[in-house]
């Protein structure tokens, strides 16, 4: 597997440099300055790709190429919208980058409530907790019928969580789920994400599904035609926030999407702490039967609970079974390699890490995307693969 790294570009925290000590080979990021919905320059592509490479690391994965909200919605302009996606898709190609991930998440991109949750060795994780959303959905957002989409024993958390907020504390909630985080796409105030949340409710999963077709059946042939591998990352959380419709968080969902365009150029991001983040959904199957579309992986575990909360745990201590779903991404590799296939090495990144060390209490740092915490994943996640190599080879 080539080992890549997420990088937010040259305001990183985290420097080429580092993550050329950290052993990681390939970069994943994209060209965070150009506005959604706009065109990539060519211009902008290069001098981005140049940079990498003078480090000694390759441009392995854009993450991502964003999608405009009125694509989602097929509202606007979103024709336009369209062209200038299928022109991005060009450019890129032309400057040699050939793996985009990207995502068809409403309104917010992937949410957490806490980015500071204090685990017992005192390290620091990203944590979903349900109570907590349902305080700021039901009781602060007040999103009408909201208090229909939780059971009374979270209702009841919710309420009381609510109580024992003071108004800093309700501020960082809100400021965690709507303001943005690393790598989503938009950022809102209160007035604007009830408009927003209101127009995608109205479409339903079935209209979203519907337009997310749409979208790939204009899409997929320029990509394919190009060389380009489109490899959509599932909702994160994967069930439905505010009452919105969630199109790719199941097994099912997959294997839709993959029917809806069926082609070497639509494909899949296994992101595993996303996937993970239901009980219902077999990691290591999917990796197994979704393998040959399966083109990047985000290897991430999570701690769940009963109730749909999770929180970000080590690499290899979780509930997801981080070394099966290695041996079936290797075994995956295996078969290319044996059908002569000419697709690069599955790419993966370590995806999040622990704030720890020296880096807790530091600012400009990415939640999620320290240094030490990545690289001590990366160190775990290599161990396995090495393993795993070791024992195929004998």
């Amino acid at each position: 597997m080539k080992e890549t790294w997420r990088w937010f570009g040259p305001k990183d925290s985290v420097s080429l440099q580092h993550i050329a000590q950290a052993g990681a080979t390939g970069i994943v990021t994209s060209l965070h300055h150009i506005p959604t919905g706009a065109v990539w320059p060519m211009a902008d592509i290069l001098e981005r790709k140049k940079l990498i490479e003078d480090h000694g690391l390759e441009w392995a994965v854009i993450e991502s190429i964003p999608l405009h909200n009125d694509i989602k919605t097929r509202t606007g302009d979103y024709q336009q919208l369209i062209e200038n996606y299928k022109q991005s898709i060009r450019n890129v190609a032309a400057a040699g980058v050939y793996d985009v991930c990207y995502n068809f998440m409403p309104v917010v991109d992937w949410t957490r409530t806490n980015l500071s949750y204090t685990l017992p060795n005192k390290a620091q994780a990203l944590r979903f907790e349900m109570s907590d959303f349902a305080a700021y959905d039901v009781y602060m957002l007040q999103r009408p019928g909201a208090e229909k989409d939780y059971q009374p024993e979270v209702l009841a958390k919710a309420k009381a969580r609510l109580d024992a907020m003071s108004e800093e504390e309700k501020s960082l909630l809100e400021k965690n789920i709507i303001a943005g985080l690393p790598g989503g796409e938009g950022s809102y105030d209160r007035e604007g994400i009830r408009a927003a949340i209101d127009l995608f409710i109205k479409m339903g999963n079935e209209g979203m599904r519907a337009n997310l077709f749409a979208f790939l059946r204009e899409i997929i042939p320029v990509a394919e035609e190009v060389g380009v591998r489109m490899a959509i990352h599932p909702d994160d959380p994967p069930f439905s926030l505010f009452g919105l419709p969630r199109v790719v968080s199941t097994a099912d969902d997959a294997r839709a999407l993959l029917n809806a365009a069926p082609s070497p150029a639509n494909g899949l991001t296994l992101c595993a702490g996303s996937y993970g983040a239901r009980c219902d959904n077999d990691l290591v199957g999917m990796a197994r039967e979704f393998g040959e579309r399966i083109y990047f992986v985000h290897l991430r575990n999570i701690k769940r609970e009963d109730d749909g909360s999770f929180y970000e745990s080590d690499h290899l201590d979780g509930d997801n079974d981080m070394v099966g779903l290695i041996d079936a991404l290797l075994d995956e590799e295996a078969r290319r390699d044996k059908a002569g296939s000419n697709l690069p090495k599955i790419a993966m990144r370590p995806d999040h890490g622990h704030l720890m060390g020296d880096e807790i209490g530091k600012t400009g740092i990415n939640p999620g995307y320290s240094f030490a915490g990545r690289m001590k994943g990366l160190a775990e996640l290599r161990g396995v693969i090495h393993a795993l190599s070791v024992i195929r080879a004998r």
